[in-house]
C-alpha cells in the first residue's frame, strides 16, 4: 500500500460534507481534504492547544469564555509560530496530489484551514479545562 492510499483510508468520513458542481475548487478541497484531516487530528489539536496555554502561563484558564474565544483567535491568527505548527500538522497529512493542489492557492487555503481549526477549538472549548492541562515541556 502506498502513502496516499494509507492517508486516505485513515481519514474519517464527514457525512455533512456536501459536494456540488457549482462549488469552487477551494471549497471542494476544504470539504474533501481539509475537514476530514482536521477532524482526524482533533485530539492532537486539543493537546497542542493545552500545551500552548501552559507555555503561556495558563492565562487562558482565568479568562471568561468570551475572552477565551478571543485568546484562541489571537493565538491562531497572530502567533505565527503556533499557526505554522498547526498548518504543518494538516499539510503533513496531505497526499502528494493534494499538496500539488494546495500550493496553487496556499494563501486562501491557509485561511480556510485556520478558520476551521479556530471553529473546532471554540466548539471544543470545554475540553480546555484547567484540570486537564498538560504540563509545559
Amino acid at each position: 500500500m502506498n502513502r496516499s492510499t494509507s492517508l486516505l483510508q485513515c481519514r474519517p468520513e464527514i457525512s455533512s460534507a456536501l459536494f456540488f458542481d457549482t462549488m469552487s475548487p477551494d471549497e471542494r478541497f476544504q470539504n474533501k481534504t481539509l475537514r476530514p484531516i482536521i477532524k482526524m487530528q482533533s485530539d492532537l489539536f486539543v493537546a497542542v492547544f493545552k500545551n500552548y496555554a501552559a507555555k503561556h502561563k495558563n492565562v487562558f484558564y482565568g479568562l471568561s469564555v468570551e475572552k477565551q474565544i478571543h485568546y484562541i483567535e489571537n493565538a491562531i491568527h497572530k502567533d505565527m509560530k503556533f499557526r505554522n505548527s498547526l498548518k504543518g500538522m494538516i499539510i503533513g497529512q496531505f497526499t502528494v496530489e493534494e499538496y500539488s493542489f494546495y500550493i496553487t492557492n496556499s494563501s486562501a487555503l491557509n485561511k480556510r484551514m485556520m478558520n476551521i481549526v479556530k471553529e473546532r477549538f471554540i466548539s471544543d472549548i470545554q475540553l480546555f479545562q484547567k484540570d486537564t492541562v498538560l504540563e509545559a515541556i
